[in-house]
């Protein structure tokens, strides 16, 4: 059963501003994903861009926002052949949990300046 859907986009030049600022980095990024980001070269606003969406949209879809869930614990982790995917910690893991979530689906996009992700949450819900 889908659980929620979330969408975001995010402007690739926001980002690039940002992307010197090791406060934001640390704030909403894992080490790891930091480290992804800035080994991006020239495309690291553009990556960054599409990490933030991705916890956006998560967040949207679990119908939460940020309350409660540190931007660092929503990680969003490559498979080998570079697919994006949720790899959730602490405080999103337990949200997540609590939410009755058992898979977790991302796609990220990027065109035109803009970085967009998609997101969508199954598992078992409480009938209303």
């Amino acid at each position: 059963m889908i659980i929620g859907v979330g969408t975001d986009l995010c402007q690739v030049q926001r980002m690039a501003q940002l992307l010197d600022d090791s406060t934001f980095l640390r704030r909403y990024f894992e080490q790891a994903e930091q480290a992804y980001i800035l080994a991006r070269g020239a495309f690291a606003a553009q990556s960054m861009a599409g990490h933030f969406a991705a916890k956006e949209a998560f967040v949207k879809a679990l119908g939460t926002g940020f309350d409660g869930i540190r931007p660092e614990d929503i990680v969003i982790a490559h498979k080998p052949g570079g697919a994006p995917y949720y790899d959730l910690r602490q405080s999103a893991l337990d949200a997540a949990r609590l939410a009755g979530v058992r898979r977790a689906h991302l796609s990220i996009t990027h065109d035109g300046g803009l970085a967009g992700a998609f997101c969508i949450l199954e598992g078992e819900c409480t009938p209303l």
